[in-house]
């Protein structure tokens, strides 16, 4: 690498950890952390029980601090190295004992049925090897244990990863072609992300393959507490989850994937 792109790499890493340094203390940010520990928290069903939680592609650390704070055991993983020393620092001011690491998410570094919560938020479409990365999620949970996957959503218009209108219903060729970009002559697109993105999602695709892993999936419609809902709202919610097409038609208006996993008993 000669000197001026070394320069220039060195500049866009430094971008992409401002940016996300940034972008994880927003109020937004912080309410979806605490949304996805009271989703899978509610889910596992063990008030007061201080749990093993891997957190993967932690980034600066939002996530991780979260189930810190509430007293569980925490291990985050990510693969940027500026990122993760924020997380450290972070973690250090706040009095929080986390480990975090530097790993791949599609060979974790953790033994078999090690943890009770995996959480994989907004890292599926940035690895290649999507498939490998599943398998290793619910390799390491124990039975009854549950995985959080967000991602993104091939069947909605609206999208945050590229910086162009309709992107997820790009064709394949045009995709390929805005990636080569994204790590070229056109960074700005994917806000300097080392990794963009290279997958687009839908639940039932996530969730087929992780039923051959031995993990049951629900979605965004399943995990809704009616209970807590008016007479109409929560008559809508049961339709839209009784007839087929119009849950469908509840993912395409969705900006993005998401899949809450159990792994089955052997």
């Amino acid at each position: 690498m000669d000197e001026k792109a070394k320069v220039a790499a060195e500049h866009d890493a430094a971008e992409f950890v401002a940016y996300y340094a940034e972008q994880s203390q927003t109020p937004e940010a912080q309410r979806r952390s605490q949304r996805i520990y009271e989703m899978v928290t509610g889910v596992l069903g063990r008030p007061g029980e201080a749990l093993d939680v891997l957190d993967i592609g932690c980034g600066p650390g939002a996530q991780s601090m979260v189930w810190a704070l509430a007293g569980h055991r925490v291990r985050g993983l990510d693969v940027n190295a500026g990122l993760l020393n924020l997380a450290r620092e972070r973690a250090a001011t706040a009095g929080m004992a986390i480990e975090f690491m530097e790993g791949s998410a599609d060979a974790l570094p953790f033994d078999d049925a090690s943890v009770d919560a995996c959480l994989a938020p907004e890292l599926l479409e940035h690895v290649p090897d999507w498939e490998s990365c599943l398998r290793e999620f619910s390799r390491v949970l124990r039975p009854g244990g549950v995985l959080y996957v967000s991602t993104t959503n091939r069947l909605c218009p609206v999208q945050q990863e590229y910086a162009l209108p309709l992107y997820s219903w790009y064709p394949a060729f045009l995709k390929r072609r805005y990636e080569r970009l994204a790590v070229t002559t056109r960074r700005d697109l994917v806000s300097y992300a080392t990794y963009p993105a290279v997958h687009w999602f839908t639940f039932y695709q996530l969730r087929d393959f992780l039923e051959t892993q031995g993990v049951e999936s629900f979605d965004r419609f399943d995990l809704i507490d009616v209970a807590k809902l008016g007479a109409f709202p929560r008559m809508a919610v049961k339709t839209l989850r009784a007839v087929p097409p119009l849950r469908w038609a509840g993912h395409v208006i969705t900006p993005y994937s998401s899949v809450l996993g159990i792994k089955k008993s052997a």
